[in-house]
């Protein structure tokens, strides 16, 4: 009797010294074929996978009942001591990672290198997964049918990978799943109907894909779900009625689709009640805006932009008390702003550009004290003058007022802006007179805009003082005098704030020797075309290394191309045609490798066109009219 207790206890101890010494075989293979197939780990922590104890690996979990392993938790950014760290692991996912057949969870998200597709036999072979996060890698093929067999999983995360094929139509096996995110992936068809048996789903985010066909029409039976994305796809038909029943509803994202029809929500109070944010911009919806739309009273931000939406704003919007953000443009909205605006004291945004909304505008809108940006461009206000309550918004920083019908010279009223002012746009209006010295007292303003006015006389001096100036927009205009305060402004960023300049379209006469000598070095975007400026293209312009658009064509400049032009990389657009210049194209050009518009014809340019590219993809039309060049795309040169 004494020698079997012996035994059974020297049994027990060798058992738990096996549980604790080494994993069963088939974890311990698939774990190092895992680490097999990875050839780079940032994070190091497959470098102390040594021993044959896998349960004691980094990131590695096991039960205690079973010894299996039950977790991998190999997350891209993860937390060492209390600091965040970004890892990255680079390699393709063995299949064997199946052989893991206890697993519960599989963590490999946001690891930015792992390839490979999802093994077919993933739903067979691990029956007890509960998280599947493969977030931000570089996974491809198809989701295979067998991932419908996962009748446990709770959560689903693949997006940001290159997936491909179908959503298999077995989905709607998963009825514990809570979150399904396959978002910004290559994903094709139609959204299975049978998504809509997901009751205990929260999350489903198909965003970013190209999906096709109908949002299905039982959606509604979701009523668990908090966010719903279908944005950026390629559906088409109605929003379904029975939308209004997603009662726990928070996030609704259906934009950028090609949908079409009336906008059905919701139907009656209560319906919606927690929606928070929607957005049904850049689709085809018709009809007006319902009524309806005051019962969303949980409301923060409303996109209905870039529609087909006619009839007034409803009076009810009034009614949407927490609304912060409120966009409309691009519709065909008509009639005058409700009153009731006014009392969307949250509202921070307000964008109803290019519809046809009536003046007068409402003077309750002067009750928004913390509105921020106001855009009511291209309407039918015919405002005449800027009102003086407008400008006295406490809190606004952004307004863009184009083609309003503005006449006579800028209100000096707009100075009380001068301490919070961002962004102003008054263009395509009727604005005349001279551009206010006053303007180089808006020492916050990033972008100005007052193109497509009646402006005369020289740009003030005072320009020079807008130190955080980025956008500066005053093409066709009947401006005249030197360029060169601009490229002379302060700045309080190294290289210069400016990154757009379009000064076109005018009567300027100066040189223009100053550019890329007064620290404006990150103009991207610079257009100086239709004036009469003279003189040649300083070398200085090779310091502007960010450029992608340079546009002097229609002057009278002349004498050679600066050699130094070739150093800007980035060049995509040159447009020099109708000037003087001069002499050989540089050989150096050559190097513009993503030139994709060039033209430099109407000009008095000799010799041989550098052969090869980009030379070689430009027609005949960006060197003709110049009687000394020759060479391919031209007739040949002589001997």
């Amino acid at each position: 009797m004494g020698s079997q207790v012996l035994w059974f206890l020297l049994l027990l101890t060798l058992t738990t010294f096996c549980k604790s010494k080494s994993c069963h075989p088939n974890d311990l293979k698939g774990l190092q074929d895992f680490k097999a197939g990875i050839h780079s780990d940032t994070s190091g922590r497959l470098g102390k996978w040594k021993n044959q104890d896998c349960c004691k690996w980094e990131g590695i979990l096991c039960s205690n009942e079973t010894g299996r392993v039950v977790q991998i938790n190999l997350p891209g950014l993860y937390t060492s001591g209390d600091a965040p760290v970004q890892s990255s692991m680079v390699g393709e996912l063995s299949p064997s990672i199946t052989l893991l057949n206890f697993l519960e969870v599989i963590d490999m998200g946001e690891l930015v290198g792992l390839t490979g597709e999802i093994a077919p036999s993933i739903g067979l072979r691990l029956p007890n997964l509960r998280k599947l996060n493969f977030l931000g890698n570089k996974f491809t093929g198809a989701l295979p049918e067998s991932i419908c067999k996962l009748s446990k999983l709770e959560e689903l995360y693949l997006q940001e990978n290159g997936f491909s094929g179908f959503l298999p139509s077995c989905i709607g096996g998963l009825k514990n799943l809570k979150r399904l995110n396959i978002n910004s992936n290559k994903l094709s068809g139609a959204i299975p109907e049978s998504i809509t048996s997901l009751t205990n789903l929260e999350n489903l985010s198909l965003q970013d894909n190209i999906l096709t066909g109908y949002i299905p029409a039982n959606i509604g039976n979701l009523q668990g779900l908090r966010e719903l994305d279908l944005s950026n796809n390629s559906l088409t038909g109605i929003i379904p009625h029975s939308i209004s029943n997603l009662y726990s509803i928070s996030s609704l994202y259906l934009n950028a689709n090609q949908l079409e029809g009336e906008i059905p929500l919701p139907s009656k109070p209560g319906q919606l009640s927690s929606l928070r944010f929607l957005r049904l911009q850049d689709n085809h919806l018709s009809g007006t805006i319902p009524q309806t739309i005051g019962y969303l009273t949980s409301l923060q931000r409303l996109s209905l932009a870039n529609n087909q939406l006619k009839g007034p704003i409803p009076s009810s919007i009034g009614n949407l008390k927490s609304l912060t953000e409120l966009y409309l443009s691009y519709n065909q909205l008509l009639g005058q702003l409700p009153r009731s605006i006014g009392r969307i004291s949250q509202l921070l945004l307000l964008s109803i550009s290019h519809n046809m909304i009536e003046g007068p505008l409402p003077q309750e809108i002067s009750s928004l004290s913390n509105l921020q940006s106001l855009d009511i461009s291209f309407n039918y206000l015919n405002m005449s003058t800027i009102p003086k309550w407008l400008m006295q918004l406490p809190s606004l920083s952004r307004i863009y007022l184009a083609g309003c019908g503005i006449r006579g010279e800028i209100q000096d009223d707009l100075q009380v802006l001068t301490k919070s002012l961002l962004e102003i746009d008054l263009s395509a209006n009727n604005l005349s007179g001279r551009i206010p010295a006053w303007i180089g007292s808006l020492s916050w303003l990033y972008s100005l805009n007052l193109s497509k006015n009646k402006f005369v006389s020289e740009i003030p001096s005072t320009v020079t003082n807008l130190e955080n100036l980025g956008v500066l927009d005053l093409h066709s205009n009947k401006l005249e005098g030197s360029v060169n305060a601009v490229f002379q402004m302060k700045s309080r960023f190294q290289g210069g704030s400016l990154t757009y300049l379009d000064l076109s379209d005018n009567s300027f006469t100066s040189v223009i020797d100053q550019i890329g000598m007064g620290g404006q070095e990150n103009i991207r975007y610079l257009n100086l075309s239709q004036n009469f400026l003279r003189g040649r293209l300083p070398t200085s312009i090779g310091t502007i290394k960010s450029l992608q658009t340079l546009d002097l064509s229609y002057n009278g400049l002349g004498s050679n191309l600066p050699t130094s032009l070739a150093n800007v990389s980035t060049l995509e657009r040159l447009m020099l045609q109708k000037n003087h210049f001069t002499g050989r194209i540089p050989e150096e050009y050559s190097k513009l490798k993503k030139l994709k518009e060039l033209n430099l014809s109407d000009n008095l340019l000799e010799g041989k066109i550098p052969y090869g590219k980009p030379f070689l993809e430009f027609p005949q039309s960006s060197f003709s009219g110049n009687r000394g060049l020759c060479g391919i795309p031209l007739p040949p040169c002589k001997a």
